[in-house]
């Protein structure tokens, strides 16, 4: 059940008309957490109001799982905003990271800064409204990350609106030998199997999470081939063990999962 449930006016803007016309942003509230949507029930993303920097959604928090690879990220970015939830805890969490969040509508943007806490950019924030595709495919990206995460989803909320090879192959290639993508997928809808198949056409190495929510899945996908026998495993452990204590995130369930794949 949704409450409080209100329309967000889109904020008017200079480009021309041919501009591409969205699903109206709207909010809703309930037991402390506050809830985006694109004009229908689906979720778009949440925030707890006492605790904005904080992942509120247990696949967001999945979506963290690169994390287990890679201590010290440098470059990280966002493609899909959402409520800014990965964006807002990257900033706070690697104070020497450069964090970008890359966000085609507007009032998404907007409605992130005024109502989920948003920070405004800065020598180490770049929220940037632009297609998501535009930024896989600039070459000026290329070999410079060393996570990405993935979560474009429509008003609908049931497919990523960007799923093919060439997109896959496009993150890829901005990801460094090492990086790490994070991608939001539904495993009970047609898109799922798609969107596996032009991951793995275009990474090493894909691994998927066991399924939480109403069906989210979170794929792990690796530019470079991890190792994952018993003594990996015991070093990702107690990786894991290590970013519990720092930061909260239910990461040793990250690696009982990935395990349970094998």
């Amino acid at each position: 059940m949704l409450i409080k449930r209100k329309s967000i006016e889109q904020v008017e803007s200079s480009r021309p008309a041919r501009k591409p016309r969205y699903a109206p942003v709207t909010l809703s509230e309930m037991d402390g957490v506050r809830y985006l949507h694109f004009g229908t029930e689906w979720v778009q993303g949440a925030m707890r109001i006492r605790k904005p920097d904080w992942p509120e959604l247990e696949y967001a928090q999945q979506m963290m799982a690169w994390m287990l690879w890679i201590a010290q990220p440098q470059r990280l970015a966002q493609l899909g905003l959402g409520t800014a939830a990965l964006t807002k805890f990257c900033y706070r969490q690697f104070p020497q990271a450069q964090v970008e969040a890359i966000e085609l509508n507007p009032s998404v943007i907007t409605i992130c800064e005024s109502m989920f806490k948003l920070p405004p950019n800065d020598e180490r924030l770049h929220v940037r409204e632009m297609d998501a595709l535009d930024y896989v495919n600039d070459d000026a990206n290329h070999g410079t990350l060393d996570a990405l995460q993935v979560d474009l989803y429509d008003a609908t909320a049931r497919g990523p609106v960007l799923d093919s090879a060439d997109f896959y192959t496009a993150c890829c290639a901005c990801l460094a030998p090492h990086g790490i993508m994070t991608v939001n997928l539904f495993g009970d809808h047609p898109s799922y199997a798609k969107n596996i198949k032009a991951m793995k056409f275009a990474f090493e190495q894909v691994i998927c999470l066991p399924e939480v929510h109403d069906g989210n899945v979170v794929a792990i996908a690796f530019k470079t081939k991890v190792a994952l026998d018993a003594e990996a495993q015991a070093a990702l452990l107690e990786r894991a063990k290590q970013i519990v204590a720092e930061t909260k995130l239910p990461a040793k369930s990250w690696v009982k999962g990935i395990v349970s794949t094998l």
